[in-house]
């Protein structure tokens, strides 16, 4: 290999994480301070000083310590600022993965030799500031995910209830859970018995947040420790998202990476990968029970890099809510018994927010390190809008496959089925195209929002209140399929009230 080509490979040499966890909440650290004690970890881990030498800084976006600007703030903290330093254009889960694609892409440009990639979220030390200052009279600054994700709902989707993740999620578990021809109990089964491997995959691994296997049977029973959060969600299969980690990856050239003197046995290599995304607005799918997208990412993903599923080693399928691994394992036909996570998933492993994926890639790493070839990450931003999967592997990548240009749009488009349009006001007959059942902290169902289809096509939003017992055991029933079912829409003073 000339040296040339070498100064054009990207390569994963080094990762860092952290978990803040101090007697006292309120002292814990910020999102810039653990982003920076990341990057030492990984420097670290290196055993070589690069944090006064990187030609490159990309910084996930963070929503626990409002910030314009927190890569400036890092990159000041540094022994010296890196040449350049930015930022994604938001917090979101896909992130992590563009910005190790980004670097990838720079060092097949050859305008850079080393870069790092890292983020953070300090979500549980926000979250005790906030009730400080509350009790001493002050008004704290929105960070939660509630707080974030509310304030970006549209008009129609706020009329309706549908203000964050948890509202959202599980129309795309009911409609999929349906198009599969699956019961609820096969559906929750099938979720528990990934939940419960993401928990064996966390207990063994010293960085994630929660560390303690948990059965199939704990993780689908609703108890009083495991309480339901929206149907048919249990506490134990939602992201935890109150969390203090950061998670940093140092991506150099071959052969920045053969000047550092890292052994061979230690060097990971970047495949390439693929991006695509929906609509920003989740009411203008084509579809709740599937993602062009994410089809689309995954498939791309395994082209590019003469691969098929039979191939892959490892993965970590993004695990926000269930149906977005349900989703994905189906793409690459991966079994239920085998892990689909390196780190923990966003319940045990850690849901920082847009940097899971950060831990993820850290882990990956270390994985491939000791068993295996070929690594898949599956990353999702958004409500199911953003999808971006990337390849890591101990093979080594051929010159010239950076820089690459990682979005696949055009393909996920094509694949796209017609999206309704989208009604505000309609009233009579229709079908549930989905739905979803938010539930309060005593365990009862607050209301229903359902997503229904007019006769000639159009998609509506109808409600169902806390006081239509029948309707709402209806939706929830063990022998029953509500998807697909008619009604009739009718309006009860704001809002459009669905009947059967």
């Amino acid at each position: 290999m000339v040296q040339d080509e070498a100064h054009r490979i990207p390569v994963l040499i080094a990762v860092g994480e952290i978990c803040d966890r101090p007697e006292i909440d309120v002292e814990g650290l910020d999102s810039i301070a653990l982003m920076l004690a990341a990057l030492r970890e990984a420097e670290t881990e290196l055993g070589v000083p690069v944090l006064d030498r990187l030609d490159w800084l990309g910084v996930e976006d963070q929503i626990s310590f409002p910030n314009p600007a927190p890569q400036d703030d890092l990159a000041a903290r540094l022994p010296r600022p890196p040449l350049r330093a930015v930022k994604t254009f938001e917090a979101s889960g896909d992130g992590p993965l563009q910005l190790i694609n980004d670097a990838a892409n720079l060092i097949g440009r050859g305008e850079i030799q080393l870069a790092a990639v890292v983020g953070a979220e300090a979500l549980r030390t926000a979250a005790k500031r906030a009730q400080a200052d509350m009790a001493a009279g002050r008004t704290p600054p929105k960070s939660s995910v509630a707080d974030v994700a509310a304030a970006l709902a549209g008009p129609l989707a706020r009329k309706y209830g549908l203000l964050t993740p948890i509202d959202v999620y599980p129309l795309y578990e009911n409609a999929t859970r349906a198009a599969w021809g699956q019961s609820l109990a096969e559906g929750q089964r099938e979720t528990a018995q990934i939940w419960s491997t993401f928990s064996s995959v966390a207990a063994a691994n010293p960085h994630a947040w929660m560390r303690g296997a948990v059965s199939p049977d704990d993780i689908a029973d609703v108890n009083a420790n495991n309480r339901m959060v929206s149907f048919p969600y249990t506490k134990l299969m939602v992201a935890n998202a109150s969390v203090n980690m950061g998670a940093a990856v140092i991506v150099a050239s071959l052969a920045m990476a053969r000047a550092l003197g890292v052994p061979e046995e230690r060097i990971v290599y970047v495949g390439a990968g693929a991006a695509a995304h929906e609509d920003e607005d989740f009411l203008r799918r084509d579809s709740f029970a599937r993602s062009a997208s994410l089809e689309t990412t995954v498939t791309a993903a395994l082209e590019r890099n003469a691969l098929t599923p039979g191939d892959i080693d490892h993965v970590e399928l993004y695990s926000c809510f269930p149906c977005i691994p349900k989703m994905a394992r189906r793409v690459l036909e991966w079994p239920l018994d085998r892990p689909a996570s390196v780190y923990g998933g966003l319940t045990f492993g850690g849901g920082p927010i847009g940097n899971c994926m950060m831990h993820a890639a850290a882990q990956m790493v270390r994985k491939l390190r000791s068993e295996g070839e070929h690594g898949l990450i599956v990353a999702n931003g958004g409500y199911a809008t953003h999808s971006h999967s990337l390849l890591f592997t101990r093979r080594p990548v051929p010159a010239g496959t950076f820089p690459q240009d990682y979005n696949v749009q055009a393909e996920a488009d094509r694949r796209r089925g017609a999206v309704p349009d989208l009604l505000e006001d309609y009233e009579g007959e229709g079908v549930i195209e989905t739905f979803t059942i938010p539930f309060d902290r005593n365990g009862e169902p607050r209301h229903a929002t359902l997503v229904a289809r007019a006769p000639d096509g159009a998609r509506f939003l109808a409600h169902v209140p806390h006081d239509d017992g029948a309707m709402l055991s209806f939706l929830m029933a063990e022998d029953q399929q509500p998807v697909g079912s008619s009604g009739q829409a009718v309006r009860v003073q704001d809002r459009i009230v669905w009947r059967r």
